[in-house]
């Protein structure tokens, strides 16, 4: 029964490398690693798979979550900051209607209105008049 060929870029994945640390004075070997790509492109995988889950558990356990907008707070917090908002918009509404009611009865008392005066005279039937 004739073997299945593996493709060429697997079989580069799985041929063996040899990495050598040398001594540069001595030349003396100070470390042999024999290694495939396959290995080095899974150990890599590996390592940031626990950066990633050690910088995730880091900001999720820590009280670094509270620095990123909108991750940090609780339901709580996050109504009574809702309230407290509408309250403040309220109040600044009325604030704002005052404030314009006022200038209205300062220009009225002052006499700076712009609207012309109404100086018709009123036609009031004599049927609707009581004498006495």
């Amino acid at each position: 029964m004739a073997k299945l060929e593996l493709p060429a870029g697997l079989k580069r994945l799985r041929s063996r490398y040899r990495l050598v640390v040398m001594n540069d004075d001595t030349y003396e070997e100070v470390v042999t690693f024999r290694l495939s790509r396959l290995s080095v492109y899974t150990a890599f995988s590996m390592v940031f798979v626990i950066l990633v889950g050690l910088t995730t558990a880091l900001i999720i356990f820590t009280p670094l979550k509270y620095y990123i907008p909108g991750a940090g707070s609780d339901y709580a917090s996050v109504t009574a900051l809702k309230r407290l908002q509408y309250r403040v918009d309220s109040v600044a509404r009325e604030d704002a209607l005052k404030n314009q009611y006022i200038l209205g009865l300062k220009k009225a008392l002052s006499g700076e209105t712009s609207a012309p005066l109404d100086t018709t005279q009123l036609d009031i039937p004599a049927a609707t008049l009581i004498s006495d």
